[in-house]
């Protein structure tokens, strides 16, 4: 069995997607986390008719009556580990190996771009390698999968910068990982990557 994460936050106005709110106000910015949330549920959604998986949701902030509330009862849902993007990652994936996964994959909800065939060819491309990483236009990386537990890949990585994927590389090169990359793609983390979001909505609707 094989595992699909999703890592997300609560969409509480002021404490989510802070960095849009300029453009799009604390209402607006919590708005859009809730879209963005929904929408990568939904392609997990039809991944999960296409292969057979173990869905999580892995939430920060709200609890899990709310979470349910808002995405519906039917799912498994589990606080984010305290700590460092790092030290919640390693423990998602720790968890997923200690239940007898034979592949772990997490991602979060920034990349529209990430939809249901893509997620497929990284659980098939992960079939053939210990890591698989999909490299985010900033440096860091919109998804990363394991088929076995590698904790060195997520310690004394500089989170939030351009190094996160060179430094991962970097570690998994010397652990002798074999490793995939996927197509590069855009987060919506500013203002000026709404249009990602617009795009990859249109896209989607029509």
């Amino acid at each position: 069995m094989e595992r699909l994460v999703i890592f997300t936050r609560y969409p509480e106005p002021g404490k989510t997607k802070t960095r849009l709110i300029p453009a799009l106000g604390a209402e607006g910015a919590a708005q859009l986390q809730r879209k963005m949330t929904e929408y990568t549920l939904k392609q997990a959604q039809k991944l999960l008719k296409m292969r057979s998986l173990s869905l999580e949701i892995h939430f920060s902030g709200g609890n899990e009556t709310l979470m349910q509330s808002w995405l519906g009862s039917e799912w498994v849902y589990v606080p984010q580990a305290t700590g460092d993007l790092g030290e919640r990652i390693q423990s998602a994936f720790k968890q997923g190996f200690l239940e007898g996964m034979e592949g772990v994959m997490i991602i979060g909800i920034d990349c529209p771009d990430l939809n249901c065939d893509r997620l497929s060819e990284a659980f098939e491309t992960l079939q053939n390698n210990d890591l698989v990483l999909g490299e985010a236009e900033d440096g860091g990386y919109y998804l990363v999968g394991l088929s076995r537990y590698l904790p060195q890949l997520f310690q004394d990585i500089n989170w939030g910068t351009s190094q996160v994927l060179p430094q991962t590389l970097k570690i998994a090169e010397s652990l002798g990982c074999a490793i995939a990359q996927l197509p590069i793609l855009g987060d919506v983390d500013y203002p000026e990557d709404l249009k990602i979001w617009e795009k990859a909505i249109m896209s989607y609707e029509l």
